[in-house]
């Protein structure tokens, strides 16, 4: 809920009030999506458009660019036992199709960018610089050294029609 509340609502609502928020969005609508190896979820990306998370309109460092229907994918976890397995990858592309078939024309996402000693999990939940370029993003501003906001395209309406043509069964394992 950090990234979807105002600073003043969140630290009000800290512990039980922003679960029972979680909870309530949950109900609505998915707020992004799960990875499951093994039939044991393993890995989250969160996920929506970008007009839902409150603290981008408020950060000066990541306030929104220009661009219509874009969506954003936030925030990472990954189980310890499964990080270095390439699944932050495979949910960013999920992510990316996911917002794709409900309308976005681009998603971003807002990565630490890479350092020469490994940092702590703490520190890398909105994910790698690198991972989001290889999956096909390109920096569109950079108001801080260690914070780029990077977009990629999703294509219009054909492209999307193509892609649901070709698209392959999903699998949970």
């Amino acid at each position: 809920m950090w990234m979807r509340l105002p600073t003043p609502e969140f630290r009000h609502g800290k512990g039980p009030g922003n679960r029972r928020a979680l909870r309530a969005l949950v109900a609505k609508k998915p707020p992004g999506l799960l990875a499951y190896v093994g039939g044991e979820p393993v890995g989250w990306v969160a996920l929506a458009p970008r007009e839902e998370y409150a603290r981008l309109e408020s950060s000066r460092v990541l306030s929104p660019v220009s661009g219509e229907r874009v969506w954003s994918a936030p925030c990472f976890f990954v189980d310890r036992a499964h990080r270095g397995s390439g699944l932050c990858s495979a949910l960013l592309e999920a992510a990316a199709r996911f917002a794709s078939e409900h309308g976005a024309l681009a998603i971003e996402g807002y990565p630490q960018i890479n350092r020469a000693a490994r940092q702590p999990a703490a520190f890398v939940w909105t994910g790698f610089e690198s991972t989001f370029r290889r999956a096909g993003f390109s920096e569109i501003a950079r108001r801080s050294p260690t914070r780029p906001i990077l977009r990629r395209d999703l294509g219009g309406r054909r492209a999307r029609a193509a892609g649901s043509a070709n698209r392959r069964p999903r699998s949970r394992g």
